[in-house]
């Protein structure tokens, strides 16, 4: 049976996802990982900019490496899959036009590509390097809706040495990090949701 026709429906996918840190050793089919990052790519962003840059890490020897970059986790090494969150906004600007629906009229695109141009060149290197950040965090919250939903397990990761993984994976300095994201079959059970009430996180106006 394919991954398709075992899609749990949204809200099931969110009460049911819990942070799992050992994962069945069964390699995710490229098909999978395919249909979650299709998904992914749909997340919005601000003027559609799509910031965020995924690093899909299925090698062992280099999760291996990732693990000891990640002060010893032992669920990068557990999990057939470990995604890399990133955000490039250097790269977003060196393609600009590619962020422009291609619907509009090229006097439109012409605007818009200059309009955004000026705005961000108008940045600091690491403003807009934060801005981007705040974006591609939108899709890492969409990337573990996708995993669950496509009946995996994920674990998101914010504890791990940035420099030693951008050296690992070759990135260049100006690109942030959104996390690191373990994916694959759960093998154990996470802890029951801790959550507040209602009440605290939300004021209604």
């Amino acid at each position: 049976m394919n991954t398709t026709e075992q899609s749990l429906p949204v809200q099931q996918a969110i009460e049911t996802r819990h942070s799992i840190r050992k994962y069945k050793q069964e390699p995710i089919p490229q098909q999978d990982l395919n249909k979650i990052f299709e998904l992914v790519r749909l997340s919005p962003s601000a003027w559609n900019l799509q910031p965020w840059r995924f690093h899909v890490v299925t090698d062992n020897d280099l999760k291996e490496k990732l693990e000891e970059a990640a002060y010893g986790q032992k669920q990068v090494t557990s999990a057939p899959a470990v995604v890399v969150v990133t955000s490039d906004m250097e790269d977003v600007l060196a393609n600009i036009a590619d962020t422009v629906h291609p619907g509009l009229p090229p006097e439109r695109k012409e605007e818009e590509v200059a309009n955004l141009s000026g705005f961000f060149n108008g940045m600091t290197v690491e403003d807009r390097a934060q801005w981007g950040l705040t974006q591609t965090n939108i899709a890492f919250g969409f990337l573990m809706l996708a995993v669950q939903g496509y009946g995996y397990s994920s674990n998101p990761m914010l504890g791990f040495d940035q420099e030693k993984v951008r050296e690992l994976l070759n990135l260049p300095g100006h690109v942030k990090f959104a996390g690191i994201l373990p994916i694959g079959k759960a093998d154990s059970e996470g802890y029951p949701h801790h959550r507040f009430d209602l009440e605290k996180i939300a004021t209604f106006h």
